[in-house]
């Protein structure tokens, strides 16, 4: 499961999910990619769900890079717990993923088998995504 090694701070704010990046939304690595059209949390869970999801369908070949790293604390508080004392503790990981994000790119198989991989990956992943291609001139 992806995690941070250490952080600063243990508990961070819910901040905002608004807006459109300018970094991260090409294809830097690989040949093909898949692209986040709406904004959401992604937890560790769910990138590992897509990335086997995308290694199995590849069926091991090619080359594959996740673009996201889940570093956002998310804390919870116990069920039928009072208010007061607190905020919870962590329970889990997640990235913020903003609209027009890459969060995998692959190379190294061809194209009809890329898009099925993708389009798997993508189903585990909780946002529409699209599929983008390189193109040759590039």
């Amino acid at each position: 499961m992806l995690m941070p090694k250490r952080v600063k701070y243990r508990k961070v704010h819910r901040g905002r999910r608004k807006g459109k990046l300018t970094k991260g939304c090409n294809i830097s690595f690989g040949e093909y990619g898949l692209q986040a059209i709406e904004p959401s949390w992604v937890t560790a869970r769910q990138i590992e769900a897509a990335r086997v999801a995308l290694t199995r369908s590849l069926k091991r070949g090619g080359k594959v890079w996740i673009r996201i790293f889940p570093d956002k604390p998310v804390t919870k508080k116990p069920a039928e717990t009072r208010m007061g004392k607190g905020k919870g503790m962590p329970e889990f990981w997640v990235s913020v993923v903003k609209r027009g994000r890459v969060l995998f790119e692959l190379e190294g198989v061809d194209r009809s088998l890329a898009k099925k991989a993708l389009t798997s990956a993508g189903h585990k992943l909780p946002m529409k995504t699209k599929i983008l291609y390189r193109h040759d001139g590039l």
